[in-house]
């Protein structure tokens, strides 16, 4: 069986520029990312993240935890496009990653446990926006709380706010440290990730 000689090397160029991209990236050399910081290292809020890779949309309703759920809104999350693609292509969240955490309430509902009927059963159905966290991974700024900052736009409706501060080691991090599979990452509830 001939070989192309020209073919073998444009794909040997093209596997090493891919390789070299993908680990200087990683290293913090390429251009990953959407977070911007104003000049009190304060998070800017992404923009456009709706329309980055959406990993889920968890819920725990009040109505499914006593009435205490910590969390009772829809969790829509996303990450930026660039940082998925790496994982994807690596197994691990490049430096530069932003995976934005947009709440949404959860319609009145019918019954107790706070579902509610229609056309395609009983369930539960997001109602309006009501908050954004955001997590940016800089393992040089975050060195207290693994390498990952935690910013809070606001538990209500939008407008959300323009800046946030990265919220202390001992709230959002501590939580993801503990219970997160993967690089303070809950990849265990995205499937998109797994």
């Amino acid at each position: 069986m001939e070989i192309n000689a020209g073919r073998m090397m444009v794909a040997g160029v093209l596997a090493t520029a891919l390789a070299t991209s993908v680990a200087a990236a990683e290293k913090g050399g390429g251009e990953i990312g959407a977070a911007s910081f104003d000049a009190q290292g304060r998070l800017l809020q992404p923009q456009g993240y709706r329309e980055w890779v959406f990993l889920g949309a968890p819920l725990t309703p009040h109505g499914l935890n006593d009435g205490k759920a910590g969390f009772p809104e829809f969790h829509h999350v996303y990450i930026n496009p660039d940082a998925h693609d790496i994982y994807q292509r690596s197994g691990r969240f490049p430096e530069g990653t932003v995976i934005a955490k947009e709440l949404l309430l959860v319609q009145k509902g019918d019954y107790p446990d706070g579902s509610k009927n229609a056309p395609s059963g009983r369930g539960y159905f997001a109602d309006r926006y009501n908050g954004m966290d955001v997590m940016v991974k800089d393992s040089r700024r975050f060195k207290q709380s693994n390498g990952w900052g935690f910013f809070n736009f606001g538990h209500d409706a939008p407008p959300y706010a323009e800046a946030a501060s990265a919220a202390p080691a001992s709230s959002c991090a501590s939580c993801h440290a503990a219970n997160a599979q993967k690089d303070m990452v809950f990849t265990q509830f995205y499937p998109i990730l797994r």
